[in-house]
């Protein structure tokens, strides 16, 4: 648990296919681009990303030196892809996160809407819909089905589609079945095209793209 690690501890997010009724570790087109961001996995976002990033940087560079301390730095992101609200977000169905979420968020849960509830919204949203919204994922999608289930029986409350947020909605490939997504989810991270890849994704993360023209360069300021 978060109680032996960082609240902000995080694995890759891996899978690009989470739509699909069957799922092939075979075929790189199932992985998502471990070179890249996962903001930037759709190419259509990357220009956006960099324009973003130039604006900010010629308003930084027009104001005054003495002045800068008092602005931001250029960033392709305001957001972060890890953080103790992060891992609420998804641990809120599992005791004592719930109690930690409640905590975090003044006593009440989240709007149901917002609330973590379908493993492909979560993946849309991360990696091509949302400027904001770019998580990885956290330990416990390759090791504990139960996050994904409501086993506590917690009122999330009625989405705007008029869905009762309980269970984690999952791919057509795990069957509706919460230990096999997560057991397909430990053959990913497994799987010979994790293995040649994942270097990639720890330079953005850990390594020498983390920050200075390198970052710049792969969209990961």
């Amino acid at each position: 648990g978060y109680c032996m690690r960082s609240l902000k501890d995080l694995p890759a997010n891996l899978l690009r296919c989470v739509k699909y009724s069957k799922l092939d570790l075979t075929d790189p087109a199932s992985f998502r681009d471990l070179s890249k961001p996962i903001a930037v996995q759709d190419e259509t976002k990357v220009q956006k990303y960099r324009e973003k990033y130039d604006y900010m940087d010629h308003e930084y560079r027009n104001v005054e030196p003495s002045e800068r301390m008092h602005h931001w730095t250029p960033y392709h992101y305001g957001s972060h892809y890890s953080n103790a609200g992060i891992v609420l977000h998804f641990l809120v169905r599992v005791m004592p996160y719930t109690t930690l979420f409640l905590d975090f968020q003044d006593h009440n849960f989240d709007i149901p809407d917002r609330t973590f509830h379908n493993v492909h919204t979560t993946w849309k949203l991360a990696s091509s819909l949302s400027s904001s919204d770019v998580k990885e994922l956290i330990p416990e999608f390759y090791f504990l089905p139960e996050f994904l289930l409501n086993n506590e029986g917690f009122a999330f409350g009625v989405r705007q589609d008029e869905h009762v947020v309980h269970d984690v909605q999952l791919p057509p490939w795990a069957n509706n079945n919460a230990r096999t997504f997560i057991l397909k989810h430990r053959e990913a991270l497994e799987s010979e095209y994790v293995s040649q890849h994942l270097h990639l994704w720890i330079d953005l993360i850990f390594g020498w793209k983390q920050t200075g023209q390198a970052a710049k360069d792969s969209v990961n300021v």
